[in-house]
């Protein structure tokens, strides 16, 4: 990943945070006939791992020992150079785009255990369930019907062995240029622009404490 010094994020905590903000990942790996990338939510346990499950009949069930890039997708959106109080000034600005990502490279291994992928399912149901008025709980469908779900499905653990972080949140602008990105993502109103300009403020407050 082209990794700019002012973009590069280091820190475990804030990494580990967007890796479980947003948990829809996306898993690339060489396969016989290239390369393959497989959509994935994935559970980070304990620090060191990713969790998840696939059918039998994705490549990933047949991939113990892979080695795999895990890409984790956080907040993104355009910014527009008629944001920047520079631009109004001498007009050497371009468009460009903020984003936060998360790239996990780690080895990948395949489950089999019925015991380990149900309890896989119950965490994740329950963490995904939690925000419903009445919370879907694996025990609510048929035993029979569970026990034939689990027989269709292998779990994945990923061990993590290197994170690298992108958070492409203006670093590189002086600081009016970065306040009115955020006054216009403010404007705007878009899909993430709350959760990106989030991100930026706490960028902001970061470098004021440092």
């Amino acid at each position: 990943m082209y990794l700019p010094k002012p973009f590069h994020e280091t820190r475990t905590d804030v990494l580990h945070a967007l890796m479980r903000d947003y948990p829809f990942a996306t898993i690339v790996m060489q396969s016989a006939d290239g390369l393959a990338a497989n959509h994935v939510p994935l559970e980070l346990v304990d620090d060191v791992s990713l969790h998840g499950h696939v059918a039998r009949g994705n490549e990933l069930a047949k991939a113990d020992g892979a080695q795999v890039l895990v890409i984790f997708h956080g907040a993104e959106g355009y910014v527009s150079p008629n944001w920047y109080p520079s631009k109004h000034k001498h007009g050497r600005e371009v468009p460009t785009w903020n984003y936060a990502v998360v790239h996990v490279h780690g080895r990948l291994r395949v489950m089999e255990d019925q015991a380990w992928l149900r309890r896989l399912l119950e965490r994740l149901t329950d963490r995904h369930e939690a925000t419903q008025p009445k919370p879907w709980h694996v025990d609510d469908a048929p035993a029979d019907h569970v026990e034939k779900m689990l027989r269709m499905i292998v779990g994945i653990d990923i061990a993590i062995e290197r994170i690298e972080g992108k958070f492409k949140l203006s670093q590189n602008h002086v600081a009016a240029n970065r306040a009115g990105v955020l006054h216009g993502l403010a404007e705007r109103h878009g899909r993430r622009d709350a959760e990106l300009s989030e991100l930026m403020q706490q960028a902001e407050e970061r470098r004021h404490e440092s």
